[in-house]
């Protein structure tokens, strides 16, 4: 059940904001490449963010803040893309509605 619910969101995220330039990392259910910007190709990525699959539900659904996450260490985020709080929560609506 955890697992279907780190893939459905990370799916949801993919939808919401498509590109290559964040590496999003739930081990060890998945893991996805989203946000619009430089395509990253070979190598460790620039811009990753990995947490373990509650914390990424909690995150992506927002009963836990980006912020609180991050700074308490469930979150790990490294690069200039990685603020990903514009796309959550990770409800399937549009923003907005």
């Amino acid at each position: 059940m955890l697992r279907d619910a780190v893939r459905a969101l990370l799916a949801e995220l993919s939808r919401k904001a498509p590109g290559r330039s964040v590496e999003v990392r739930i081990p060890p259910f998945g893991a996805i490449q989203c946000v619009p910007g430089p395509r990253h190709t070979r190598g460790t990525p620039p811009n990753v963010v990995e947490a373990d699959p509650l914390t990424w539900v909690l995150v992506a659904t927002e009963r836990v803040s980006w912020a609180d996450a991050l700074s308490d260490g469930r979150l790990r985020a490294s690069g200039i893309r990685t603020d990903l709080t514009e796309y959550l929560p990770l409800t399937g609506e549009e923003p907005g509605k």
